[in-house]
């Protein structure tokens, strides 16, 4: 029934378990002894074959398993709805640890499923996977979204969570408006906090990387007002510092966002500068992050604040990476220790190709 593993995706302080399904059914998980519903307003939702279950964090790490229950429809009928007998499916849950955590990021993999998830098997385990953006060519066509749950499934195997981020391509397509359906979401916005283990991190989402009236959009996207959204949620962070980045138990800080936005890049793609120098300065004053996680180049390098590429301010190193070529790609690994991060670019030939140190 399952086509994949599940997705366990961390999103603020909830898990959004997703996952495919072979055919029409509603769909529950157990944690517990407690069933988390995917329903909309009461009603069991079986007109996607995409589930999702919102799980709180507390209850999964504490179980550390949890049971997918599907039951398949025969027919759904206004009345006396016929299905068949449901079907159960256990996984175990590793929560992530608060010492020395490793995870790998992969973005730009643009379809890719096999040379990304080699790549990080070149790395070795890790305790969650970073997903961040263009996983997809595009979202024209929804069947591509079964990538996401690919890779997933083959790094995860359903049993360690995954933090996700939309990037530029995936605003693209027929599908586009309905990504956050087909993602995990916070009250359907892109952008979004997350806590793993002593590991707490901000989602910002660039959205398009060229003005929204260019001609290759035909007037189908308009990210002025949702970046603008993003700088109001940051500020709303620093009125809450305490309970947000400043928590107790946390050890390191991590911006994710699928585009460098602290560099500026060439026309047509030198937009929103004023937005990305505030962001740049939030960031730096108040919430002092380790390190930025990017892609969107498709080239390897870690950029140290007042480098030549630096020019709205980094608040931290900022690390770009994600290599995808023709049967190849190069992702980035994290080691997220007490006192530094180690970042480790490797490729799907099984190489190691550079190790960095950043100091905390």
């Amino acid at each position: 029934m399952l086509k994949t593993a599940p997705a366990v995706f961390a999103v603020e302080k909830d898990y959004q378990i997703m996952v495919e399904v072979e055919k029409p059914s509603v769909f529950r998980v157990k944690v517990g002894d407690e069933y988390y519903y995917d329903e909309s307003n009461g009603i069991m939702r079986s007109s996607n074959d995409l589930h999702r279950c919102i799980v709180p964090m507390k209850a999964l790490d504490a179980a550390k398993e949890y049971t997918v229950c599907v039951r398949p429809l025969i027919e759904r009928k206004p009345y006396f709805t016929t299905t068949e007998p449901e079907q159960e499916f256990t996984f175990k849950f590793y929560p992530v640890p608060d010492k020395t955590i490793r995870a790998y990021h992969i973005s730009d993999a643009h379809n890719r499923i096999e040379t990304p998830v080699k790549a990080c098997e070149s790395f070795g385990d890790v305790d969650f996977l970073i997903l961040n953006g263009d996983i997809l060519n595009h979202s024209g066509d929804p069947s591509q979204f079964k990538n996401v749950y690919e890779i997933c499934s083959q790094i995860t195997k359903g049993e360690k969570p995954t933090v996700f981020s939309r990037g530029n391509h995936d605003m693209r397509g027929n599908f586009a408006e309905k990504f956050a359906e087909y993602t995990p979401n916070f009250r359907g916005n892109t952008y979004y906090t997350f806590r793993l283990g002593s590991v707490w991190g901000i989602l910002l989402d660039c959205g398009e990387d060229k003005d929204d009236f260019g001609p290759e959009y035909g007037y189908t996207v308009y990210c002025k007002a949702f970046r603008r959204r993003q700088t109001a949620l940051l500020k709303e962070l620093i009125d809450n510092a305490n309970s947000t980045y400043n928590a107790e138990g946390i050890s390191t800080k991590v911006v994710i966002a699928h585009s460098p936005f602290s560099e500026k890049f060439e026309p047509p793609f030198d937009i929103e500068g004023d937005v990305y120098a505030e962001w740049c300065s939030l960031l730096k004053e108040h919430v002092k992050p380790h390190v930025m996680i990017t892609g969107h180049k498709h080239v390897l390098e870690v950029l140290k604040p007042g480098c030549e590429k630096d020019f709205y301010g980094q608040p931290c190193d900022v690390v770009v990476g994600a290599k995808p070529g023709t049967n190849y790609f190069a992702g980035c690994g994290y080691v997220f220790g007490e006192n530094e991060i180690t970042v480790q670019f490797t490729d799907s030939d099984g190489k190691i190709l550079e190790t960095h140190t950043i100091l905390k």
